[in-house]
């Protein structure tokens, strides 16, 4: 039996539960007087019966779904020929694999051979008892469940704390899940990151200044050595934000201020879904902007500039090139794109400003421009920096955009006109196909992807300092 029809039938049983379990919490309210003499709701009986009937029935399909295969592997190994189970690990996991597609009608025994047919028959037997005593168990769970869920409905039995208590159990198993999930993606690029470094020096990765992390197939070829300086992809990653933030912090921090002080009500409620519009946007759709009309607009202004300097003999005009892949045409889109992260997040926070700070202000006599840098700025600029770093994050972490306007050549250059590459496009670069994972190519991924968590965690650091330094705290 499929998964599907068990989801359908735990979630049909949760709501007969309830439906029951509201029925039977009337019942014994009856010869009390009504419900108003029942230590708790109809209501949180109902939900109290329901979740007797749903959490149990859960718990053993998640478990049997996570055991399942390991354990029918596990006997399904003690029928395989002798020679067989002193295979390596990898070659034993490939023969479980050819015995559980044979299995399947996927695959003849002559593959592998007629003294693996007792080991096919075994995982065909507990393929199919796993099949026919799933459901039978979950089942049986969920009535029982059902039924001990219903003795706890009594008048005496306060149900809003059980199930109060129930859901302060499920928030602090998902605020861990969280945790714990952030945690393993950081050991887990933490560890891949060692084993680079122990391929590649960790100098040569922070202070080289050439990155072509090529390695050689054949011990004859030749140019492919492999150079990981990760200092050309820092200086573009850093080029491009900073382009982009130069224009989204501006404009979107200008418009919040419009939007929430200064517009009427009929001009807020258009240009404010105008302008978050631009949030949902995809950002291959901004690569194409990029790359079709940014990009060539740039070059032939540049190219405009150059002959004008050529002509009036303007040396350092007529020396000017323009790539046709540029950190500015990337930066500048991408400007564009994060303008609704720093927009909508601080008009949100000014909004949130209290009026009475306002009136107060201009009760002193203070006019509306001094009232929004001496009062409403300060008292929003955390939510602001959170905006700001939002949007830098972003910058920092896109791909698109970059690979189709600013290119792939690792450049250790600060000149906007020039092309660049940053950390995530080398991160895609060096995963696609199939990749050895233990190459200096391939870690090479995760030694960036821990670089750029560093990054980020020093934005987060920063961020604090300044809002700690000037925020205005009131009462």
């Amino acid at each position: 039996m499929s998964l599907a029809p068990l989801a359908l039938f735990l979630i049909s049983a949760t709501a007969v539960a309830y439906f029951i379990g509201y029925l039977r919490a009337f019942k014994i309210a009856k010869p009390l007087g009504g419900v108003r003499n029942l230590a708790a709701l109809p209501t949180y009986y109902a939900s109290m019966v329901s979740l007797w009937a749903l959490i149990p029935g859960l718990i053993v399909l998640a478990l049997w779904v996570a055991l399942d295969g390991a354990v029918i592997e596990s006997l399904v190994k003690a029928s395989l020929p002798e020679e067989a189970k002193y295979l390596p690990a990898d070659k034993l996991g490939l023969v479980l694999n050819q015995v559980a597609l044979v299995a399947q009608g996927l695959g003849d025994i002559s593959i592998l051979g007629l003294e693996y047919q007792a080991a096919v028959e075994r995982q065909m037997r507990l393929t199919q008892l796993s099949r026919d005593a799933l459901p039978l168990l979950v089942g049986s769970i969920a009535i029982i469940s059902l039924l001990i869920g219903l003795r706890s409905v009594t008048a005496a039995h306060n149900a809003r704390y059980s199930v109060e208590r129930l859901f302060n159990i499920a928030l602090f198993l998902c605020s861990c899940i969280a945790i714990l999930t952030t945690v393993g993606i950081v050991f887990s690029v933490m560890f891949e990151s060692w084993q680079f470094f122990q391929l590649v020096p960790l100098s040569e990765f922070l202070f080289g200044t050439h990155w072509s992390p090529q390695i050689a197939i054949r011990a004859d070829q030749a140019g492919a050595s492999g150079s990981f300086g990760v200092l050309p992809l820092i200086v573009g990653t850093l080029l491009i934000s900073a382009i982009a933030l130069l224009i989204a912090v501006p404009v979107g921090l200008l418009s919040a201020i419009y939007l929430s002080e200064y517009a009427s009500a009929r001009v807020r409620n258009v240009v404010k879904p105008a302008l978050e519009i631009l949030a949902g946007v995809p950002t291959v759709v901004y690569g194409f902007f990029a790359a079709l009309t940014v990009a060539p607009a740039i070059r032939e202004v540049g190219d405009a500039a150059r002959a004008w300097g050529a002509e009036n003999g303007v040396v350092w005009l007529a020396n000017l090139n323009v790539s046709s892949e540029s950190a500015l045409a990337a930066g500048m889109v991408m400007g564009i794109m994060i303008i609704p992260f720093v927009s909508s997040l601080s008009d949100d926070v000014i909004n949130a400003v209290p009026q009475s700070l306002r009136d107060g202000s201009y009760g002193l006599g203070a006019t509306q421009s001094e009232t929004i840098k001496k009062v409403i700025f300060p008292a929003a600029l955390p939510g602001i920096v959170g905006g700001i770093l939002l949007a830098a994050s972003r910058a920092i972490g896109e791909t698109m955009i970059v690979v189709m306007a600013a290119g792939l050549a690792a450049n250790l250059t600060v000149n906007p006109l020039e092309a660049v590459t940053t950390v995530t496009v080398q991160i895609v670069t060096l995963l696609v196909g199939d990749q050895e994972f233990d190459s200096a190519k391939t870690l090479a991924a995760f030694a960036l992807g821990l670089f750029l968590f560093l990054i980020t965690l020093a934005l987060n650091i920063v961020a604090l300092r300044v809002v700690k330094k000037y925020r205005e705290q009131y009462e």
